[in-house]
């Protein structure tokens, strides 16, 4: 069975993180979401308790103390969307349930979901965010394969690495070509930003390619290279250098460790590996996400997984999507 190549690899990579990740998320919000409806439920019992402070948090939460049927004294806060009706020193209406030793109070008021809503709500958003990455790897799949199909004539194509002009915003440095007409070198230049392939280590210089392209138009160019491989393109063509992008001349490092360690295969080795940046990602994401719910964002276990599962897919997500050189 062959095998996929570089870019439907880090595709594939890209889909099933997005894909994982949202489930993943999903599934921990929902069963939490189901637990709190049932447990809503079963409150059966009412009572009034005092409004003891308001305006807590960005979200205005409210602190209540009440009492429930055995006589024992609770303040809890709730999260409530009537900020103007529920201030301090009014009467706030709880439920709880009367079978429960230490049970946990709910708004009265059937209209104020808001903590219901916050497990809620967020599965929406994920699956919008998640819907949108894995349509841009199906637009950039579709864009190649119409771009491929089309008429092919002989360009010259200079490789060049694109760095961020001040070294910032970028998860992973870009490859571009700049190609010209054949024997024409000084005349008008268009720049493709292409997918990494390992085919493009045997040319660091001018290299006569096949370019598939609609002739007047600024859409993606597919190039085949000597070899017969055709590189993703993306992005669409562009007749001017691109902002805030600095292109050089390209040099892979693969090069020099073959001279330096001649008994090792660094291609297969690189190649072998090459999910360990994304590894890395998710890592750093599980971290920094769990530290930022667990601290920031409402400071519960709930909020610490949510958030870590969150931007762990997320920065897997943007570092597969910028198309990165293993």
């Amino acid at each position: 069975m062959r095998r996929p190549g570089p870019a439907l690899r880090v595709a594939l990579l890209g889909v099933t993180a997005t894909l994982t990740g949202f489930a993943l998320l999903a599934g921990w919000l929902g069963w939490h979401a189901y637990a709190y409806d049932k447990a809503r439920d079963r409150a059966t019992a009412r009572v009034s308790g005092l409004i003891v402070e308001d305006g807590i948090g960005d979200e205005e939460d409210i602190r209540v103390r009440w009492t429930d049927r055995t006589g024992r004294e609770h303040v809890q806060r709730f999260a409530i969307y009537d900020t103007d009706r529920y201030t301090k020193g009014r009467h706030f209406a709880v439920v709880h349930d009367p079978h429960q030793a230490d049970p946990r109070g709910f708004p009265g008021d059937p209209e104020e979901t808001a903590e219901e809503d916050d497990l809620l709500v967020p599965i929406l958003l994920a699956g919008i965010v998640a819907a949108g990455l894995c349509s841009v790897w199906a637009w950039r799949g579709l864009r190649f394969r119409w771009a491929a199909r089309r008429p092919g004539r002989p360009m010259t194509a200079t490789v060049c690495r694109g760095r961020q002009a001040r070294g910032a915003g970028q998860l992973s440095e870009s490859v571009w070509l700049t190609l010209t007409e054949p024997g024409r070198e000084d005349g008008p230049v268009v720049r493709q930003r292409v997918m990494w392939h390992p085919a493009l280590d045997d040319h660091t210089g001018p290299v006569e390619v096949t370019a598939h392209h609609k002739a007047g138009t600024r859409g993606a160019l597919v190039a085949r290279l000597p070899d017969g491989t055709r590189l993703v393109p993306l992005g669409r063509l562009r007749r001017r250098p691109p902002r805030r992008v600095v292109l050089d001349t390209y040099a892979t490092v693969r090069s020099s460790l073959r001279d330096s360690f001649t008994p090792v295969d660094a291609t297969a080795l690189s190649a072998r590996f090459w999910w360990r940046p994304a590894a890395w990602m998710a890592g750093v994401g599980l971290v920094v996400g769990g530290l930022f719910g667990g601290f920031v964002v409402g400071g519960s276990a709930v909020a610490a997984v949510g958030m870590a599962l969150c931007l762990a897919t997320l920065l897997t997500a943007l570092w597969s999507l910028s198309a990165p050189e293993p």
